[in-house]
């Protein structure tokens, strides 16, 4: 079975946790994951601007997601230089970045990156060329950089009514549209909606390897709101609004989360801005979409996000009955 899982941030690293476990069961014989390129803030940003690269934060967190031995490279690729001319830099990034100069080409670079970490599954960028992301606000202003805009959304209480990269006409990877087109199920999200999720269906060749694929397409929802990007969404909320941003079909099915998180970090993060997700299930019937809800949340840190282990034996069930 082929998976591909499409999105960006800590998002699809949480997903891609879940599907590792599949790989080693044997329930998944090849993963993939496509990855935005799009992040333009901290350490990210300043090796953009330097080298003119794609964005490497999110890839860097993809590759300790599926590394073999993902204990010590977390803490390895994760580290933050504090002092000096690198602070501010995480390694895994300089790493990424080092290894594109050497080989000459960011996607040879994760590539390889993948190979000498032993990831359970490929990494591939849904671009090679260095891109931004720019939103138009329900306001008329036009904000430009993945970081600024839910930083615009929040402190004005804007909604975003149109999206873009700059520039426009930019390629995908041969491998990445492939990967797309041949896999037996896609899974989109979860994951920052507008700044992790959509920039990599503003890329056309992306957009359209989704389409013709005869993949079933699986919508993985958010398990809270995210300020300035999905304030008041329900779970339904965030797949018709990806049909309306991407002009894509509804995909075949979604898995939710129905748990509630226990009330004392329920309350800090409502006093953030961020509630859970209300699972509306009905409205997925309505449109033909299977749903698949699902206890699929850990708190751990003080922090809820999805469970590898819960959301792996949850994708069984789908792969299963879709």
């Amino acid at each position: 079975m082929k998976v591909v899982a499409v999105g960006g941030g800590t998002g699809l690293s949480s997903l891609l946790r879940a599907l590792k476990r599949l790989v080693k069961d044997g329930t998944v014989s090849e993963l993939t994951a496509v990855v935005t390129v799009a992040d333009s803030g901290g350490s990210t940003g300043r090796l953009r601007r330097d080298y003119n690269i794609p964005a490497p934060g999110d890839i860097r967190n993809c590759i300790v997601a599926l590394a073999e031995r993902e204990d010590l490279l977390k803490k390895l690729f994760q580290h933050r230089f504090e002092n000096g001319e690198l602070k501010g830099h995480s390694f895994g990034n300089i790493f990424l970045t080092g290894l594109t100069m050497v080989t000459g080409n960011f996607l040879d670079a994760v590539r390889y990156s993948c190979q000498i970490l032993k990831t359970a599954g490929e990494i591939l960028p849904s671009t090679t060329e260095s891109v931004h992301l720019v939103a138009r606000f329900e306001d008329g202003t036009v904000i430009k950089g993945e970081d600024k805009i839910p930083e615009y959304a929040r402190k004005n209480g804007k909604k975003i009514v149109e999206i873009w990269l700059e520039p426009k006409s930019v390629k995908a990877p041969i491998d990445t549209v492939e990967a797309l087109e041949n896999a037996d199920f896609i899974l989109v999200g979860p994951g920052s909606f507008y700044t992790s999720i959509i920039p990599n269906f503003l890329i056309e060749d992306v957009k359209e390897a989704y389409r013709k694929s005869k993949a079933k397409k699986i919508f993985v929802v958010n398990a809270m709101t995210q300020p300035g990007e999905t304030d008041g969404f329900s779970a339904f909320d965030h797949v018709r609004r990806f049909v309306e941003v991407t002009g894509l079909d509804y995909p075949d099915a979604a898995l939710i989360n129905t748990r509630m998180p226990v009330y004392k970090l329920l309350k800090r993060y409502l006093e953030q801005g961020q509630e859970p997700v209300v699972p509306d299930v009905s409205e997925f019937a309505r449109h033909g979409v299977q749903v698949f809800a699902e206890d699929l949340i850990e708190e751990e840190e003080g922090f809820i996000k999805h469970s590898p282990e819960k959301v792996a034996e949850a994708l069984k069930k789908v792969f299963r009955e879709v």
